[in-house]
């Protein structure tokens, strides 16, 4: 039976749909809100499962965010286990034309006001003969970790097919329990879209020393199993076969956008298309998270449609949409940032560093502690601290209030960035250059 006091419902109940809830309750929304999700787990963190999680060394328990009891207090309802199959919107000056009726896999009818996708995203498939073997795994959700950990115990030979950030986690943690791991990267460098080639380099040799096989610039185009149907190998472009008992798959993820395009929203093959307010195309549905593109939220990044995956963009991003949902829009403009942990190299990145036209090397003689400050157009656009946190807060705060240090002065590590920053921001001492948003 359809609700009788429509509030709001949130399709997608992970980091964006839990910060989108709570945050229409901090702004004093008071109207129902429902929170829907077709895993079985309340809102969890996502980032342990190809660390800490994997390897057993995090409980199930400690990844929730928020569980059914905090939400309930805080007046959310949290529908897990069930999906949202179908949007029927009707105008109605009631609601201003924003309501309609969501309809569920279960049969339930929700009556809503306003409406949120926060659909988030999957894991891309793996379009190679013998992907549906036995012993090939993705990682996205609790449930693939779960499987995942479950076969990575046993296994001897481990290929992660894709040298991203998650193939790489992945990596670092089996060959630190033993397994004798083996990287293909069909790209000519680790990590292309994310990190500067000074930093896939360093990563490059980090994983080497330990004991992983990295394989740049190699294709993989089958995989071979037994006569039971579980996977004993990784066939290359060269015909080289890799043997395996465990594949795990890193090739990306693709946004979730079936609803958004059975609601006639403009979507590409980035994302639900949203504007900087998080407000999708017919003016009255919000996205975000994974399953958004909109404009670049870093006054320095490049111009044009972004989707960034990371929590702090989900949560950020959702934020801005509750404050839409409610009429007091605000610009989503704020400086990303990301983390990564690979075994024991700490990777903290402030800015975007795609199409830097200089990146300086800050640091001593351990090759694995370091930072590199990138710069377009003589601006520093990002950092990538490795083992370097007081760099990574330094560099952080200072894109955040326009700053620039000349880069000489940034390559010295006896010289504080936080005071180089600072005598910038004072206009004496250090060469640098302040911007404002928007230059």
């Amino acid at each position: 039976m359809a609700r009788t006091h429509p509030g709001t419902i949130v399709v997608g109940a992970g980091q964006a749909g839990l910060s989108l809830a709570t945050r229409l309750r901090e702004l004093g929304d008071t109207d129902p809100v429902v929170l829907v999700g077709d895993e079985d787990t309340p809102p969890y963190e996502r980032p342990p499962l190809s660390k800490g999680y994997l390897r057993g060394e995090v409980a199930r328990e400690t990844l929730v965010l928020r569980d059914r009891e905090w939400l309930a207090e805080h007046g959310i309802e949290l529908v897990t286990g069930d999906a949202v199959t179908s949007v029927e919107r009707r105008v109605d000056g009631g609601t201003g034309g924003t309501g309609g009726i969501a309809r569920l896999a279960s049969g339930r009818a929700i009556e809503f006001a306003r409406l949120a996708l926060t659909t988030g995203a999957v894991s891309r498939a793996l379009d190679l003969p013998g992907a549906g073997l036995l012993g090939v795994h993705c990682l996205r959700t609790l449930d693939d970790a779960d499987a995942l950990a479950a076969r990575l115990g046993p296994a001897r030979e481990v290929v992660v097919i894709g040298g991203g950030f998650i193939g790489l986690e992945v990596a670092a943690g089996a060959r630190a329990v033993g397994k004798s791991v083996t990287v293909v990267e069909v790209a000519g460098r680790l990590l292309p879209r994310a990190i500067t080639p000074m930093l896939s380099d360093v990563y490059l040799a980090a994983h080497t020393r330990r004991g992983t096989r990295i394989l740049l610039g190699t294709e993989a185009v089958a995989l071979h199993g037994d006569e039971g149907g579980a996977v004993r190998a990784v066939e290359l472009a060269d015909g080289t076969l890799l043997s395996a008992d465990l594949v795990v798959v890193g090739v990306g993820a693709v946004p979730r956008t079936d609803l958004a395009l059975s609601l006639g929203l403009e979507v590409s093959a980035a994302g639900i298309v949203v504007d900087e307010h998080a407000l999708a195309s017919d003016g009255r549905t919000v996205a975000a998270g994974d399953c958004a593109v909109g404009p670049n939220p870093f006054f320095r990044g490049r111009p044009g449609p972004t989707r960034l995956e990371s929590v702090p963009h989900a949560t950020d991003q959702a934020r801005t949409a509750a404050e839409t949902l409610l009429g007091h829009p605000a610009a989503y403009d704020t400086v990303p940032w990301f983390w990564s942990d690979q075994a024991d190299l700490r990777l903290q990145i402030a800015g975007l560093v795609a199409d830097a036209d200089l990146t300086v090397r800050r640091g001593g003689a351990d090759p694995e502690t370091m930072t590199l400050l990138s710069y377009r157009d003589g601006l520093l656009v990002g950092g990538e601290c490795l083992g370097s946190p007081h760099d990574y807060i330094a560099i952080k705060r200072g894109l955040e209030k326009g700053l620039t240090i000349d880069p000489a002065a940034a390559e010295d590590p006896t010289v504080p960035l936080k005071r180089l920053l600072r005598a910038v921001e004072d206009g004496a001492g250090t060469p640098g250059t302040r911007t404002t948003n928007g230059s």
